[in-house]
């Protein structure tokens, strides 16, 4: 027993040691190195550089080894990398093209969006008699999967949550987003071009020669005519956000989350037309190593200990509205002939909130469908609240 304590005493005690400094080099270091050893050996390619960051994020989160600060610290950083990150992905973007193709995009979100309803609704009446005031994880579940976080939270005040089970509610959306996640990143592509047309790429993407470049090379990334041109799109993406937190002051704080990222966005979207801008070579490659950062610090948030006493059917229930909602959503994709990258981006952009958007494209290979996801995803933010409370009302109705 003396022994335990002592080992409990010392990693206390080098807890208190680690400086924040030290923790955000740790967070802005160590992707470089997930990046190289995926650029060295061929296997670790395979299993891809995200995944990576989430499987390293998750072992330092769950360690005992971070500093009892470390949580109000990595809510700021995981929200000012996305922030950052967003404008530098959207920079090469040819919008003009994107246009052509927006409709689907568009109908796949609208597809979505009624299904997660309808699911919602089917698995509160399943959970009625387990779980008490089903009606009101019906209402989350629509705002949280055709919006995201931002309006889990909003909902659970605006319906008067019990604390308690707003948090199991958002640990096992935590634990089914990754199992999510790891499926779409890994297999989901292959397994749904079974069913659903293959997507046509139709060159979106510019680079400062016009030829495509490799999202996945980081190869002469340290040149200095490239790391000029990269530190003068990285000022603007500051800019960016800069302006779009500003702004986002003289809106309601309900809404603040969603302004400031339909704000950065628009923003983003604007400057690529800017052909110089748009010609920067490896800005999506700078943003998606941003991107590493925050999957690292994400996976640092997750909490496993929440997960010993399981509520078996909330349980069920969000796996029935997640996965449900997917397998459905598939079909309706078959029917309007919505290509599967269409269909797995605007899917992710509903279940796990745009900030995701980027991390799918690139496991997808697949820049072009990043600027539906994003939009759609801003569309879902805007609606989620609406939908979640009122439906949760009439899903109190209906179940009484």
């Amino acid at each position: 027993m003396t022994i335990l304590l002592s080992i409990e005493f010392k990693i206390e005690r080098f807890k208190s040691m680690i400086p924040t400094p030290v923790l955000i080099g740790f967070y802005f270091i160590f992707p470089v190195i997930i990046l190289w050893l995926c650029q060295k050996f061929s296997l670790v390619n395979k299993i891809g550089s995200v995944i990576l960051a989430y499987f390293f994020g998750i072992l330092l989160g769950n360690s005992g080894l971070l500093p009892n600060s470390a949580a109000e610290l990595q809510d700021t950083l995981s929200g000012a990398t996305v922030a950052l990150a967003l404008p530098l992905l959207l920079f090469s973007m040819d919008v003009r093209s994107w246009l052509h193709s927006a409709g689907k995009a568009i109908l796949s979100m609208l597809g979505a969006t009624i299904l997660a309803v309808m699911v919602a609704g089917v698995g509160s009446w399943l959970i009625r008699n387990g779980v008490d005031n089903a009606w009101q994880f019906g209402g989350m579940a629509i705002g949280l999967y055709t919006g995201g976080t931002p309006n889990l939270a909003a909902i659970k005040t605006a319906l008067d949550v019990d604390s308690t089970q707003f948090i199991m509610m958002h640990t096992y959306d935590a634990v089914n987003g990754i199992i999510y996640l790891m499926f779409v990143m890994t297999v989901g592509q292959r397994v749904f071009n079974r069913v659903l047309p293959k997507f046509k790429p139709s060159g979106l993407i510019q680079t400062a020669n016009g030829q495509n470049e490799n999202i996945h090379s980081y190869e002469g990334i340290f040149k200095l005519k490239i790391m000029q041109g990269l530190l003068a799109a990285f000022g603007v993406s500051i800019l960016i956000l800069g302006l779009s937190f500003g702004l986002s002051q003289l809106i309601p704080d309900e809404y603040s989350t969603a302004a400031i990222m339909l704000l950065i966005t628009s923003l983003g979207i604007a400057f690529s037309f800017n052909q110089r801008m748009r010609t920067i070579p490896m800005t999506f490659q700078f943003g998606m190593y941003i991107i590493l950062v925050f999957s690292l610090i994400v996976g640092s948030m997750a909490n496993l200990e929440q997960l010993v006493n399981i509520n078996w059917p909330l349980m069920f229930f969000v796996n029935f509205v997640v996965f449900g909602t997917m397998l459905l959503h598939a079909g309706f994709c078959k029917v309007f002939k919505i290509d599967t990258d269409t269909f797995l981006i605007t899917s992710v952009s509903a279940v796990c909130s745009p900030p995701f958007v980027p991390v799918v494209a690139k496991a997808l290979n697949n820049k072009e469908v990043i600027l539906s996801g994003l939009t759609t995803g801003i569309i879902g933010y805007a609606i989620g609240n609406y939908l979640g409370i009122a439906f949760a009302y009439v899903f109190r109705a209906l179940l009484s």
